[in-house]
């Protein structure tokens, strides 16, 4: 059983810096050599797995900036490799998979892979999203100080932690440009459409489910009851609003708590 490293917590360098790596992880061996030659070719420095007992000790070895994860994988499937990458990084995790079904990539996304493309796709659409998360992973908000604060949680822009009762909160790229997005319009409504044009770039396949499973998600990671959410409300057929412990009268407000 390949034990998992937590990655070095040192400053990222700048994208430009040094060659970006991608794992690969696919036993489609033909796939992922023209996977591989056309990132290589685009400055990307790439590394492969055939299966998932492999992916895992490639990330061991050299904790890349990517990782593309098939699902169906020999030894542990993708699924599994991506649990057991979230227990201890958020590396951004895009899944491949001939299983394109909405199911699927739900199940992906609650596993907390930052994007799902199906096969077959065009190597273009792939560049394009493995670009689009690597900005959203590199970028974080303005360094303006303390978006919020209270005895319970702080957002720390300028150094973009999060902490709950003093404890830092891991959170992925996608949580964090939601959670970014949400303070920043602090008391107001965020539409679903909005949260998928600002944070998702509004790709064609984006679904409202995506929105969904992310405010899910955050809830899990920064309230205090999930259940009962204090922090991110929903506004039955409007969106989600940040609100801090505004939840006085919420009721008569039309809020409501659920996803």
């Amino acid at each position: 059983m390949t034990t998992l490293a937590r990655p070095n917590t040192s400053p990222a360098l700048p994208l430009a810096a040094t060659p970006r790596t991608i794992l690969i992880v696919d036993d489609d061996l033909h796939l992922t050599d023209v996977i591989r030659l056309y990132l290589e070719r685009k400055g990307y420095r790439v590394v492969t797995a055939a299966d998932g007992e492999e992916g895992l000790a490639c990330f061991n070895a050299g904790q890349p900036n990517l990782i593309l994860l098939d699902v169906m994988l020999p030894k542990l499937n993708g699924y599994e490799v991506c649990r057991r990458l979230r227990d201890v990084s958020n590396v951004p995790i895009i899944f491949l998979s001939a299983r394109g079904q909405d199911t699927d990539r739900v199940t992906g996304l609650r596993l907390g892979a930052d994007d799902y493309v199906s096969k077959p796709f065009s190597l273009r659409e792939l560049e394009a999203r493995i670009e689009s998360v690597l900005r959203r992973a590199q970028s974080g908000p303005a360094p303006t100080g303390l978006m919020y604060r209270d005895p319970y949680l702080v957002i720390d822009a300028w150094g973009w932690r999060v902490t709950c009762e003093g404890h830092v909160i891991d959170l992925t790229a996608v949580e964090r440009h939601l959670l970014l997005d949400l303070v920043m319009g602090r008391g107001q409504t965020r539409s679903v459409d909005h949260l998928l044009s600002t944070v998702w770039a509004n790709n064609e396949d984006r679904q409202m489910e995506y929105v969904k499973l992310y405010i899910r998600r955050l809830r899990q990671k920064i309230e205090p009851n999930p259940d009962e959410p204090r922090y991110i409300l929903t506004q039955r057929g409007r969106g989600y609003r940040f609100a801090g412990f505004e939840m006085a009268a919420a009721s008569s407000n039309g809020l409501q708590t659920e996803v």
